[in-house]
């Protein structure tokens, strides 16, 4: 069995194993520092908080559950993933898309209820993160389209509280791109795990296409470049200070040391790196953005 479920049984306790919850704390927190971000020239409500919060998750929930859904028959021939609920017979495919449908309503609701670019924009980022699903079927790049799909939660935050693009243009595109960055760079740590599994079943990913090594290489220098945009990040904010440049340089030490896990003869701990160091990363990133934010 993967690791990071949620224990318990009953439908509620496989649903929240299905979507893998726990894997949430990846990418929500980096939600909070674009609404962090725009609360320097616009008000937060706790109302837009909770919307936020819940539009996230609800269209996490989304993308995860129709992921399941459509790699099924994948997931019954990988001993790694063959215990995932819906090939284990603890869902049904009715059960799983019936989940789908109700969150990606959910989605909808809270972007209306926000304002309406949200609305607007919805659509595209609801079908950009159910699209990924089919990449690994013709391309070895679709780790950047999940990290493509996990940058739209700052951006979408910082939308959410300010209704408008943020200025300069750039910022919005920088941290967007170093969200990416760092989520491809461990995707890819990840898919070594099915490296061999890929190549037999003809599905494509950086470990599949380059094999370990190239796979680290690739890995690494997104880490890097993901690094660097955080600091370039801080010249474009105004109000950014040394805390922000010290959550930025916590990032590059603890994306090191991540990469430090995973060798290239030896893949034991890269649920380590996966898990641990990511939700670190994205946890002590956001209270250093907050902190300052409450002192400024």
């Amino acid at each position: 069995m993967e690791g990071q479920h949620v224990r318990g049984r009953g439908k509620v306790a496989d649903l929240s194993n299905l979507v893998k919850l726990p894997h949430t704390i990846f990418a929500l927190p980096f939600a909070l520092v674009g609404a962090t971000l725009a609360s320097y020239e616009h008000s937060v409500r706790i109302t837009d908080l909770f919307l936020i919060l819940t539009a996230f998750t609800s269209a996490r929930f989304a993308a995860m559950g129709f992921n399941r859904i459509v790699d099924r028959a994948i997931d019954a021939r990988n001993p790694r993933t063959m215990m995932r609920e819906i090939p284990a017979g603890k869902l049904s495919v009715g059960e799983a898309a019936t989940a789908v449908v109700v969150a990606s309503g959910v989605f909808f609701i809270c972007a209306a209820l926000l304002n309406p670019l949200c609305l607007m924009l919805a659509p595209l980022a609801l079908g950009w993160i159910l699209f990924y699903s089919y990449t690994k079927r013709f391309t070895r790049w679709a780790h950047l389209v999940l990290g493509f799909a996990l940058a739209i939660a700052p951006v979408g935050a910082y939308l959410a509280i300010a209704g408008e693009w943020s200025r300069p243009a750039g910022a919005l595109l920088v941290l967007a791109g170093a969200v990416l960055c760092w989520v491809a760079g461990f995707d890819i740590l990840y898919s070594l795990q099915d490296m061999e599994f890929d190549r037999a079943e003809g599905l494509h990913s950086v470990p599949a296409a380059l094999g370990a090594r190239g796979a680290l290489a690739v890995s690494r220098t997104l880490h890097v470049l993901s690094t660097v945009l955080f600091v370039a990040l801080g010249f474009l904010v105004p109000g950014l200070g040394w805390l922000y440049f010290a959550a930025a340089a916590v990032i590059g030490v603890m994306l090191v040391y991540e990469q430090s896990l995973v060798r290239a003869d030896d893949f034991s701990r890269i649920d380590a790196a996966f898990f641990n160091v990511n939700g670190a990363i994205s946890v002590a990133f956001f209270l250093m953005v907050l902190a300052e934010r409450l002192l400024a």
